[in-house]
C-alpha cells in the first residue's frame, strides 16, 4: 500500500512528517452530481485514513479531518495503521465496523493511557461522538502527560519499528 504520509529523516532531525495526500476535501463542481462513494473507480480520500461518513457519501465536516489525524497519530505511535487487511475493500469496511485496538497494545513503546484515549476519541466511528474540533483536540492533548522526546529517542524508536525507512543510510551509531 503507498504511503500517503511521508515519515522520515531531514539532515539530523529524526522525525520529519509530511501530509503527502488524503484526497478530495469537498467534490468539486464536475463532480457535484455524482456520489463520491458510488464512482466508478473514484475514492474520496485515503482508505486507510477515510472516516466511517466519508466512505459511505455522506457529509463530512472537519471531524472527518480529526479522524485522519487520529490515523497519522495511531501510525506515529506505532508504526502501523489502525486497520491492516489484504485489499482496499476490507481496509474501509473495518474503519466502518471494528473498533480500533488502543496504540499501547500495538507497540512496544509506552504510550500513556491518556494519550491512548485521545486517538481513540478522534477515532469514534459516529461523527456526533468524535472530538467535535481541532481546538478540542489541542484541550485534550495539553492534558496529556508525555515523557521527553528528542531525536536520540526518535532514533531509538525508528530501529525499533518494523515501520522503518527502508532508505537509512545511518544509525545513531555510525552517524558521525
Amino acid at each position: 500500500m503507498d504511503r500517503r504520509v511521508h515519515l522520515g529523516r531531514v539532515g539530523l532531525e529524526e522525525d520529519f512528517v509530511k501530509v503527502l495526500d488524503f484526497g478530495l476535501v469537498k467534490p468539486t463542481a464536475a463532480l457535484a452530481d455524482h456520489s463520491l462513494a458510488t464512482a466508478a473507480g473514484l475514492t474520496p480520500g485515503t482508505p486507510a485514513y477515510m472516516a466511517p461518513e466519508v466512505s459511505l457519501g455522506e457529509r463530512a465536516d472537519a471531524r472527518a479531518d480529526l479522524y485522519a489525524l487520529g490515523c497519522v497519530a495511531y501510525y506515529l505511535l506505532t508504526g502501523r495503521l489502525v486497520f491492516e487487511a489484504d485489499n482496499l475493500f476490507q481496509i474501509v469496511v473495518r474503519h466502518l465496523q471494528d473498533e480500533p485496538e488502543p496504540p499501547s497494545r500495538r507497540t512496544n513503546l509506552a504510550v500513556p493511557a491518556q494519550l491512548d484515549a485521545v486517538v481513540l476519541a478522534c477515532l469514534v466511528k459516529a461523527r456526533e461522538n468524535r472530538l467535535p474540533s481541532a481546538g478540542e483536540l489541542r484541550r485534550a492533548l495539553t492534558r496529556v502527560a508525555l515523557p521527553v522526546w528528542g531525536s536520540d529517542q526518535a532514533a531509538q524508536w525508528w530501529l525499533s519499528t518494523a515501520a522503518a525507512p527502508t532508505h537509512r543510510a545511518a544509525t545513531p551509531a555510525t552517524r558521525p
